[in-house]
């Protein structure tokens, strides 16, 4: 054997031995070490962060979720059940059009500009179809007619930017505590409930900012409806 076949022999078998340790130690050990400590130290993030109720995982604190009425007969868009706090609007919520074997949550944003509709910055009262004025105005309507219950009435300067926009996922679990205080009167009408009493259960699940100065305070759809739930139970 010439000394250049013995180089490629000897090239090969060092490649193929860095292959095999690279594997076993990015592709075995690492994840393994990985995955230990986090379920060790986090296990409640490394599982996504489940929220459980009667004893069964009912969601994610992560995620975003609707709570809506079934679609009336020959209408196609559910109407929102008013018994429960609502999120933001969903737009990121929606159904694999590529594989319609499964539905499935979606992530992404409307990517529609900040002036889309605006006319020298300023949403006009009839923008076109389609452009984020028309969204945000339509959503501002809704919130200001589903809110508004005998002795307490939401103007439209009332209704705080998180209530007419999506987030850039769409699918934003948490809301303004100016938005949750805004629905607690019609939760509490609809639910048979003090209005006393259903603003301090926001209150009870209003987070601070992150670390003191990170973000906004904020309280949790899912986690508040879960409360609100066991609250009525308790009727």
């Amino acid at each position: 054997m010439n000394n250049s076949s013995v180089n490629t022999a000897r090239l090969l078998g060092a490649g193929l031995r860095a292959l095999l340790v690279l594997t076993l130690v990015t592709g075995v050990l690492y994840p393994l070490a990985v995955t230990g400590i986090a379920q060790a130290l986090f296990p409640g993030r490394a599982n996504g962060s489940e929220v459980e109720a009667d004893g069964r995982v009912v969601g994610s604190s992560l995620i975003g979720q609707s709570y809506d009425l079934p679609p009336r007969h020959g209408r196609q868009t559910p109407a929102p059940d008013l018994r429960w706090f609502q999120g933001r609007p969903a737009g990121g919520l929606g159904t694999n059009s590529v594989n319609t074997r499964y539905r499935l949550i979606l992530s992404g944003a409307t990517n529609l500009a900040a002036d889309s509709g605006a006319v020298h910055g300023v949403c006009p009262a009839e923008p076109a179809d389609g452009t984020l004025c028309a969204q945000v105005l339509a959503a501002k309507a809704a919130v200001v007619r589903d809110n508004s219950v005998p002795g307490y009435t939401v103007r439209p300067s009332d209704v705080p930017a998180d209530a007419v926009t999506s987030s850039g996922s769409g699918l934003d679990p948490a809301i303004s505590p100016r938005y949750a205080e805004l629905q607690a009167h019609r939760v509490a009408a609809r639910n048979g409930l003090p209005v006393a009493r259903v603003q301090k259960l926001i209150e009870e699940h209003t987070e601070a900012r992150t670390l003191g100065f990170i973000g906004e305070p904020r309280v949790n759809v899912l986690q508040l409806n879960i409360a609100l739930k066991q609250l009525t139970a308790k009727g």
